[in-house]
């Protein structure tokens, strides 16, 4: 199946005088939804699962697309549904490995939802570019088509995207099971990036929950590496250097060897400045890739589209999670955007190199798809509207005085207030290790909670977030109000 480069969404870009020849990533989305092309190979028929026959399992392989001439991706999707009852018309796409030897196994909210509520499964092995077959070969190919077509279509957040299009393709194809009305995207990290980029392009999706994935800015950095502002690379270097020498008490040793490897596995998807230059690239085309990598998940520039058709968006994010930076321009231009902004909230990593608070392992992170289900597919609780914040700087007190209230009148039973002070800028590691501090809100009138910063010095800079959480007919949802960076006088 090839599929063949067709804007379906009006492209709001800020950075369009940056495209010079550069082109963002499109989807035919009637290719996409046809399910001829699919070629499915089954692995596993419908059978109950071992651990619970209430639930029916199918492994298959399908063809995601024809990526260029000759080079097809095929991936292995598992479906799952009720052992009895009708098709499934509530549906949730999310991700899993690569393993095509047995079903992939729900677990948490995902598997509370079909065992409890009926809704049905439908989970891709989508993974790095590198590990997809061929392997050693996917990745080389994709590079050398983007240098030489200057295509977005050929770069990981296109393919991811596609994945979750088709794994929902794959479920559609199964009448007698799945009949979709109503579809939640969700996944973490690159799974969020086809969280969204599925979520802009395929009108069958009805609400997405990206977790730690990208919103604004690119990435973990510039796609075109050797682009990084040189004061960011320095900062780095130094930030390693000390942490292999012991001098930073909060991170351990044992960071330097991760973060080095989180590196070279994040530069190897992408392309590099030599070979941009090799392939005849400009400034502006270099600057404009960085951009236009990333342009099929970057829901903001979508909104209205997405806002008429009626899709709900939730994004879970970690405050020190490079991978999402940007959360402060996230704030001053969409703070009616939901979110729930971990303060202190980390990407993934090993614990013995100080990720601590790995925001996509978070039992409040997975208990919030619950109720955004619940929510989106039952309407058996409320969506509450992120929090309106307002501060005041008392200076005889050295105090902030930060106050919240909420447009639709919810009042959460549990709120609290985080801070943390001269952060250092995103896309540095040292970011990833800031520490924050909170304080509980209390509530001072209808739907109004305030709480207190005790601030004894003056510090460079303060950021804050409030978290509430407001549990309704069974389930607690964990919202957050923007990032934000008040200015103390």
């Amino acid at each position: 199946m090839k599929l063949l480069p067709l804007l379906t969404l009006t492209f709001v870009c800020s950075f369009a005088p940056l495209r010079a020849e550069i082109t963002a990533g499109h989807y035919d989305m009637a290719a996409a939804r046809d399910t001829s092309s699919l070629e499915t190979r089954v692995i596993q028929d419908w059978k109950p699962w071992a651990k619970d026959a209430s639930i029916r399992q199918k492994l298959v392989e399908i063809t995601v697309c024809e990526w260029w001439p000759g080079q097809k991706v095929r991936l292995p999707v598992t479906l799952l549904a009720p052992t009895t009852g009708g098709p499934c018309q509530n549906v949730i796409i999310g991700n899993c490995g690569l393993d095509l030897t047995k079903p992939a196994s729900p677990s948490g909210a995902m598997l509370r939802l079909l065992k409890e509520k009926g809704v049905g499964i439908a989970l891709i092995g989508m993974t790095t570019v590198d590990a997809m077959e061929p392997v050693g070969k996917l990745d080389v190919g994709m590079k050398e088509h983007f240098l030489k077509s200057k295509d977005a279509r050929y770069t990981p957040a296109w393919i991811w995207g596609m994945s979750d299009i088709r794994a929902l393709t794959a479920a559609a194809a199964e009448k007698d099971v799945f009949q979709p009305v109503k579809v939640i995207a969700t996944g973490g990290s690159k799974r969020g990036v086809a969280t969204a980029a599925a979520g802009i392009a395929d009108e069958r999706i009805t609400a997405i929950l990206p977790v730690v994935a990208p919103i604004i800015d690119p990435p973990g950095g510039p796609y075109v590496e050797g682009t990084r502002p040189a004061e960011i690379t320095k900062a780095n270097e130094q930030f390693l250097a000390d942490t292999g020498a012991g001098k930073l008490p909060n991170v351990p040793t044992a960071a330097v060897d991760s973060l080095t490897n989180r590196e070279k596995i994040r530069a190897d998807e992408r392309i590099t400045l030599a070979e941009a230059r090799g392939a005849g690239w400009t400034d502006d085309e270099i600057k404009a890739a960085s951009t236009l990598a990333w342009e099929v998940c970057r829901t903001t520039n979508y909104l209205p589209a997405l806002q008429k058709r009626g899709v709900e968006i939730f994004y879970n994010e970690g405050s020190n999670d490079n991978v999402g930076p940007g959360l402060r321009e996230l704030g001053r231009r969409f703070p009616e955007l939901p979110v729930y902004v971990v303060p202190g909230g980390q990407h993934g990593g090993a614990k013995a190199a100080g990720f601590l608070k790995q925001v996509g392992s978070l039992p409040e992170v997975d208990e919030n798809l619950y109720a955004f289900a619940e929510h989106h597919f039952f309407h058996a609780r409320p969506m509450i509207a992120p929090p309106k914040v307002t501060s005041h700087w008392d200076n005889a007190a050295h105090r902030l005085q930060v106050t919240v209230t909420f447009p639709d009148k919810a009042e959460p039973q549990k709120n609290d207030l985080w801070w943390s002070v001269n952060r250092h800028p995103d896309y540095t590691l040292a970011m990833e290790y800031d520490a924050w501090e909170s304080a509980p809100m209390h509530q001072t009138g209808p739907a109004t909670f305030a709480g207190e910063i005790p601030l004894p010095g003056k510090p460079k800079t303060l950021d804050l977030i409030t978290v509430h959480q407001h549990t309704a007919n069974g389930s607690t949802l964990t919202m957050s109000s923007p990032l934000l960076r008040p200015e103390i006088p």
